[in-house]
Formats: structure tokens, C-alpha cells, sequence
């Protein structure tokens, strides 16, 4: 089981192989370097070990920026656990922290703090206040420091780059399949059930009203998709609306989940929700008779794709 902790928590009794960045959707990119990591922990002894940092750095230095993330820590965690990660480091950004020196952060953080053996890194990586350090001043801190370094070939880092800002794009225009296939893995929402406006049963189509807290997280194209979640260990199909609801003059933004032949009360109950396709935009019809037809023909498409 992965163990999460911030640095001055950690317990210092196992020497560690370490890497560090955001690994923001633990994509397809992210795995060929996590991969590495724990073959050489495992090889070496160690301990497996992310160090990430949370907020985003650039939500602290960049204050104008709007930056969306494609995991929220408790999904990064579920991911890396699966992977068969040791230990993730989460260690909160501040402007404070950023104004370490490279000698402060190898020394205090990697080493000091967090037992590093081994620290696998990107070839382009920098580090310390206003980024002064590099790959090369990383070597030859673990020459002084007693730890091993290898570097990540630039094709596997240019990888990485290229699947997260795809990602991103994708789900911003809707195209779960291109967004999936570089995650390696459905992308997923993870919120809490509240009581919505009861649009939905009246509609014989009850939905989950899913609040998500974490404003910083990636929410895919209003429209409406396929979808499954866990309840009790059973897997249960389903369609979820991204969007305004406009064929009732909805004025705010809600992700609402129908599950097929399901019958629970899910109210304030946390729900992750795994989206497999998309079927269609958000539509505003021209009644809620022919609402409640077109959400018919959509169960009818999605039982469908789900039978294939």
C-alpha cells in the first residue's frame, strides 16, 4: 500500500530512489519513467519515491494563471498505489520554498530529509531558485552526497510533454477516446453526491448530482457521455451530462449521473465516475417531452457501445 506524506513526516529509516514532478494523469508517458523507478528501487533495495509538489507551482508563481489538472491528489494517489509506488511525497509550494537554493533543496530535502540513493530525473530538469540548477549540478551533488543520478533520454521526456498537453486538448473538445488512449486508463471524476433540482425523476431518468470541491481539476466538454462506477465492490454503467440544462433554463454548471437499473440512495456519498465515450452534445430541445425522447435514445446508444 502506498504510503502519502509530506517531507517532515517521513520516517528516515529507508534509503529511497526518487523522482520528482507533477506526473499530472500518471499517463502512458509518466509510467515508462515510474517503471524505471521501481525496477531500480527494487534492484537496489530502496524504497520507490515520487516527490511532488502541491498547489502546481505555477498556481503560486503565475497568479493569473488557470491551470487545470487532470488528477486530483486522492486519484493521483489510487494510480500510483496500482503502479506499486512505495511513497509519495507531497511537499506544499510556496513562494518560500521556491526561493531555495539548489545546494538547499539537494541537501535538506533529497537527502537530508528524504534518505534519496538514487534520483532519476529529466535530462532537461532544473531546479533551485529561479531555476539556477541543472542535470549536470545534480551529478555532481550525488558525487559530494553519496547518491547515484540517471537521466531520463529527452525522446521519453518529450513524450511525456506531448500526452499531457494532448490530453488536455482532448477533453477540452470532447474526445474522450484520444484523452483515454494516452491516460492508459478511463479518465475519471471523483465528487460527492448532493441533492440536485429533481429534474432527473421526473424525467424517469433519476441522476447523481456530482460536486467536485477541487476547482483546479480538468472537466471534460459539456455534453453527455458514457459512463461506469465502482458501488460496493459491483460495477454499475450509466450516462453523465456535463453542462447547463437548458431546455430548462439551467443557469449553472452540473455534471449529473444516471446508472442504469440502479436503485440506491447515493446522496452524500463520494462517487468516482469513469468516463468511456462521449454520444453527443449538450442540446437545448424544444420541450421536456422531447428531452426525455432523445435521453431514451441515449441509454438505447450507450447500452449499445457498452454490449460491443
Amino acid at each position: 500500500m502506498i504510503t502519502v506524506q509530506r517531507i517532515d513526516n517521513y520516517d528516515k529509516e529507508h534509503p529511497t530512489a526518487i523522482t520528482i514532478g507533477t506526473f499530472d494523469g500518471v499517463h502512458i508517458g509518466h509510467r515508462k519513467i515510474l517503471g524505471k523507478l521501481i525496477e531500480n528501487a527494487q534492484s537496489l533495495n530502496l524504497k520507490s519515491t515520487v516527490l511532488t509538489f502541491f498547489p502546481h507551482p505555477r498556481m503560486v508563481l503565475q497568479k493569473d494563471t488557470d491551470i487545470k489538472l487532470l488528477n486530483t491528489i486522492e486519484e493521483k494517489k489510487m494510480i500510483l498505489e496500482r503502479l506499486g509506488l512505495d511513497y509519495l511525497i507531497i511537499h506544499p509550494f510556496t513562494k518560500e520554498f521556491s526561493r531555495l537554493s539548489a545546494t538547499e533543496f539537494v541537501r535538506d530535502i533529497l537527502v537530508n530529509s528524504l534518505m534519496a540513493k538514487k534520483i532519476i530525473i529529466g535530462y532537461d530538469h532544473r531546479f533551485g531558485r529561479n531555476r539556477e540548477a541543472n542535470i549536470n549540478d545534480l551529478i555532481a551533488f550525488g558525487n559530494a552526497l553519496d547518491f547515484e543520478v540517471s537521466e531520463i533520454p529527452a525522446q521519453e521526456i518529450d513524450e511525456v510533454s506531448v500526452s499531457s498537453t494532448k490530453i488536455r486538448k482532448a477533453l477540452e473538445e470532447g474526445d474522450i477516446d484520444v484523452a483515454n488512449s494516452y491516460l492508459g486508463y478511463p479518465y475519471m471524476l471523483t465528487g460527492v453526491v448532493q441533492k440536485g433540482k429533481g429534474l432527473g425523476r421526473t424525467l424517469d431518468f433519476p441522476t447523481a448530482n456530482l460536486f467536485i470541491k477541487e476547482t483546479y481539476k480538468l472537466i471534460p466538454k459539456n455534453g453527455v457521455y458514457v459512463v461506469q462506477t465502482k458501488i460496493n465492490d459491483n460495477l454499475v454503467y450509466g450516462m453523465m451530462n456535463i453542462g447547463y440544462n437548458p431546455t430548462v433554463a439551467g443557469k449553472e454548471k452540473s455534471i449529473e449521473v444516471h446508472l442504469f437499473d440502479f436503485k440506491q440512495d447515493l446522496y452524500d456519498q463520494k462517487l468516482q465516475v469513469e468516463i468511456l465515450a462521449r454520444l453527443r452534445d449538450e442540446h437545448k430541445f424544444e420541450s421536456v417531452s422531447a428531452l426525455r425522447d432523445q435521453l431514451q435514445k441515449d441509454k438505447e446508444t450507450s447500452l449499445a457501445l457498452l454490449n460491443n
